[in-house]
């Protein structure tokens, strides 16, 4: 099997899952989200463009699932207290419990972040904020690296 193949399939069965999530934590989302037209694949620095500026949406990755988290722009654009992390994956800051500029990655064009080195706490604190996101916020797509 060619690893694109490999690829493809581990990504239908992520967006599966994630809407068996949807759909189990339907009673809890307080917005209703946009439907997912076409999932697409984001390297860091087009997810970039997705800040919230310009009037633009507002896209963070986690756990290499991006959400739009547009409906909280108080929150995560200009000004909110997770603004750091518009446009970026934050799955490092959430699993540190760290809004700081510096647990992001700083090359966008070099592999993705693998988290080898986070302990079994941030791990879990990571799992909880994935299934928060995944419980409330509509997926658009999934981080790659650049040379995907």
């Amino acid at each position: 099997m060619s690893t694109i193949t490999t690829i493809s399939i581990a990504f239908l069965l992520s967006f599966v899952i994630l809407v068996g999530k949807r759909v189990f934590y339907n009673a809890t989302i307080t917005h209703q989200p946009t439907p997912l037209a076409v999932p697409r694949l984001f390297c860091p620095t087009t997810l970039l463009n997705f800040n919230g500026a310009d009037g633009k949406p507002v896209y963070i990755a986690v756990c290499g699932h991006v959400f739009d988290v547009t409906p909280c722009k108080h929150f995560y654009g200009s000004g909110g207290p997770y603004e750091n992390f518009a446009g970026r994956d934050a799955s490092r800051g959430l699993a540190l419990q760290s809004f700081d500029k510096e647990v992001l990655t700083q090359d966008l064009k070099g592999p993705l972040d693998n988290l080898a080195d986070i302990n079994a706490t941030q791990l879990a604190n990571l799992e909880s904020w994935e299934e928060y996101f995944s419980g409330k916020y509509t997926v658009v797509g999934w981080l790659v690296a650049e040379d995907h």
